[in-house]
């Protein structure tokens, strides 16, 4: 997919217009270190950085819509031709959109705790994410982050510790009082409450890293095109949700529409296969009497991606199941996308 038009009128990138990989020169005009600060907030940090570093490109990415238009509009107010917003989880733009060793350095600013036990799995910094983080930086490339929670600087100290791909540029793993940056507004409220503040200053060893986080491919829309004797009534009649999962990618099955008049049936599906999640449609559309054609809806932008073709080619055979009449004609699919049988047309 082509990368994002140079020819925008705002900052803030719209992610489903950005190629897998994204080349970032193109994005910001001009060839520059990539410098990403990962959940900016009020983006007082970020604005910081930008006019204190020109000669760099920086990235924002946020999930909070507010904290993005707030950004936005102090971008704009000030005039800061070198940085880019983007609504993302940080995990989908390493992988996704960063090709490997592009990013000069990293910010991660008092990251959310999820203090909760059953929030735990939601903390950004663990050993896992350290390395998917090594894979993207340049050889060098810092990485700080700050946090004013003890129990997440606990695990962070840890992973910190534990990463071969990082080490500390400090004498120690962390510091707690650096006067040198810019304090941000939960860090100031942090102190103003009395919370201890570490600060962690590392960079990425200079050897090589294992690239075992492959940028997500996209492959030629898919289909499926079925003869048989049963009506858009009966599969209709017949359709309840239901799930597959193969390997790391979860499929669900969810709510069947059927427009007023159309020859066709909507099947909302949700496609979860790290690091993208998608929630999308699939479209039974009745071609003619007997012959049907198994397609992506281009509603939304979807990504034609490994998981779709999974998803086709599972509803694709639970057609074929309810009607020994059934046949698939010609498909597109990876062969893992169908069962055995059904895979020669």
């Amino acid at each position: 997919m082509a990368s994002y038009n140079l020819a925008m009128t705002s900052s803030l990138l719209q992610i489903q217009q950005l190629g897998w990989p994204t080349h970032w020169a193109e994005i910001y005009g001009r060839e520059a270190p990539l410098i990403i600060e990962i959940g900016f907030g009020s983006g007082h940090f970020l604005v910081d950085l930008a006019q204190k570093r020109p000669s760099t490109n920086i990235l924002g990415v946020e999930i909070s819509l507010p904290a993005l238009d707030k950004a936005q509009r102090k971008v704009k107010t000030l005039g800061l031709p070198n940085v880019r917003l983007l609504q993302s989880d940080a995990r989908y733009l390493l992988q996704a959109l960063c090709p490997p060793e592009s990013v000069a350095a990293v910010y991660i600013n008092f990251p959310d705790p999820w203090p909760k036990l059953r929030q735990l799995h939601r903390r950004l910094i663990n050993v896992a994410f350290l390395h998917l983080l090594a894979t993207r930086m340049v050889p060098g490339g810092q990485l700080d982050v700050a946090t004013d929670h003890a129990d997440y600087a606990l695990a962070i100290t840890e992973a910190l510790e534990n990463t071969p791909y990082f080490h500390s540029r400090l004498a120690t793993t962390f510091i707690t009082e650096d006067n040198e940056r810019l304090r941000t507004k939960y860090e100031q409220i942090g102190l103003d409450e009395g919370r201890i503040c570490q600060y962690y200053k590392f960079a990425r060893v200079e050897t090589a890293v294992p690239q075992t986080y492959p940028i997500p491919k996209e492959f030629p829309m898919p289909h499926a095109v079925l003869q048989s004797p049963l009506g858009l009534d009966e599969i209709e009649a017949a359709y309840g949700r239901f799930q597959y999962s193969y390997e790391a990618c979860h499929i669900n099955f969810m709510e069947l529409f059927r427009a007023k008049g159309d020859d066709a049936l909507f099947v909302e599906t949700y496609i979860k296969e790290e690091p993208v999640a998608q929630r999308l449609g699939l479209v039974v559309r009745q071609r003619e009497p007997g012959n049907f054609v198994i397609s992506l809806h281009e509603l939304g932008f979807p990504r034609p991606t490994h998981g779709v073709q999974l998803a086709i080619g599972q509803l694709a055979t639970w057609l074929v199941g309810l009607n020994d009449e059934t046949q698939i004609l010609h498909h597109n699919l990876l062969p893992e996308a169908l069962p055995l049988n059904l895979r020669e047309v």
